[in-house]
């Protein structure tokens, strides 16, 4: 008991803000490691990447035809397992679509 109220003693209470400053911090420093790596370019900050699914949803298709546009040619960037898409190259695959 005297082991546990010494550990209860050292902790520190973390406010809600200063816990989000970590979480951020850590979060920056991995994608700045991960990119150093050699891996694809981060994205433009001010676009929004897609998810596969969100990209379906957004569409009105179901996530084997983006799956199949993805084979096809539609660029994608694979973060670890994840994938996202960006809307920009949808909508300029479109219009080649309709022009071709």
């Amino acid at each position: 008991m005297r082991c546990f109220s010494a550990f209860i003693c050292a902790m520190e209470i973390i406010n809600y803000e200063a816990l989000s400053h970590c979480i951020e911090d850590a979060v920056r420093a991995e994608l700045q490691e991960y990119f150093k790596k050699g891996s694809t370019p981060p994205p433009q900050c001010n676009e929004r990447l897609l998810s596969k699914k969100e990209l379906a949803d957004e569409l009105d298709v179901s996530l084997v035809t983006v799956t199949d546009w993805m084979k096809k040619g539609l660029p994608f960037l694979r973060m670890q397992k994840r994938v996202y898409i960006k809307m920009t190259e949808v909508h300029k695959i479109m219009q080649q679509q309709i022009k071709g």
